[in-house]
């Protein structure tokens, strides 16, 4: 059985941060940080596609401080990652909504997007400014108005980046034990996997040990 799909809801950065005595923001940075790791261990792996579930629509209710300190890091980070990662023939999507953030912030998306169009490897997702409800309200929109119906395949096509495939395990951090809206139409039939560390705290190995889990499980499909 293959995990083509990962799908990780980054969740604990701020309680890393805060049991070792250390601004809330340096968690949000040290979590950014793991992803490199995560996703050369995903790579070497073969998982085609793994996606990280990092700001949500409902995120926008944090502190104005926190809330700036993660855009000003999407902003320095997102294209200068988009980059490495064409070196190495791995692809960047975004997928989210761009209601509230900024123009600048917009552009940046777009063009590390386009920075990895022609990749071949594996396929690097963020859940950014992302509401699994939001992003199902959306889809039936446009599928009302270009489809003249609303049907779960219409539905699908109009997904935000719809050649995205469903996905295979949906792993959260830090012990909670919920999915938070995370891709909900993809997720349908997700194996779930919950660990009790912190995100910043993951590595190569815990890679390793989503394999080992995944491959114990019996996906039915409901049948």
């Amino acid at each position: 059985m293959v995990l083509e799909h990962l799908g990780i809801i980054a969740d604990g950065n701020r309680r890393w941060a805060k049991e070792r005595g250390l601004p809330t923001l340096e968690g949000h940075k040290k979590g950014l940080d793991r992803i490199k790791e995560l996703v050369g261990a995903a790579n070497k792996a073969g998982i085609k596609y793994i996606t990280f579930y990092v700001f949500s629509t409902e995120n926008w209710g944090r502190s104005t401080d926190e809330v700036s300190y993660i855009m000003k890091l999407a902003e320095t980070r997102i294209l200068k990652y988009a980059k490495e990662l064409a070196e190495n023939n791995a692809r960047m999507l975004i997928l989210g909504s761009k209601a509230r953030i900024s123009p600048k912030l917009a552009s940046v998306i777009d063009e590390a997007e386009r920075a990895t169009a022609d990749c071949t490897g594996i396929t690097v997702c963020f859940c950014f400014n992302y509401g699994g409800e939001q992003e199902i309200a959306d889809a039936a929109t446009i599928a009302g108005e270009a489809d003249g119906e609303i049907t779960p395949e219409t539905i699908r096509k109009h997904l935000y980046h719809p050649e995205v495939p469903n996905v295979d395990m949906v792993v959260r951090t830090s012990g909670e034990e919920r999915i938070s809206g995370f891709m909900l139409w993809r997720s349908a039939y997700a194996e779930m996997m919950f660990i009790k560390k912190y995100f910043p705290e993951m590595g190569a190995e815990d890679i390793k040990e989503i394999l080992k889990e995944y491959e114990k499980r019996n996906r039915r499909f409901g049948k």
